[in-house]
């Protein structure tokens, strides 16, 4: 694929306020692990240890290049507060332009 740019999804607990979350992104950006982050309010059903679950949380979408990808998941991987985060990524193409921002 050309112009490929990597998303990176987390979710964060609910019960951060937005300028925890803020300070968390933007600690990514400061390690330039990433060019864009968006981050949103959501609410996850799922079920843990044998219990359904209905919980607040941030969701967190990264934009980053192939490059980059590892390191910013050992990144959230290693500073994230859950026993199980959910750490998900997939490619997206996009526009030469904003595939040239993405890579620095």
């Amino acid at each position: 694929m050309d112009n490929t740019v990597w998303i990176v999804q987390t979710t964060l607990p609910g019960d951060l306020n937005e300028a925890e979350v803020g300070m968390w992104c933007q600690s990514i950006i400061d390690s330039n692990l990433a060019a864009c982050i968006d981050i949103k309010r959501t609410t996850s059903v799922f079920r843990w240890k044998g219990e359904t679950q209905s919980v607040p949380e941030w969701d967190v979408q990264i934009r980053t290049p192939e490059s980059k990808k590892g390191d910013l998941i050992s990144k959230i991987k290693s500073e994230h507060s859950y026993e199980l985060p959910c750490i998900t990524w997939w490619p997206v193409e996009s526009t030469k332009e904003y595939y040239d921002w993405v890579q620095g």
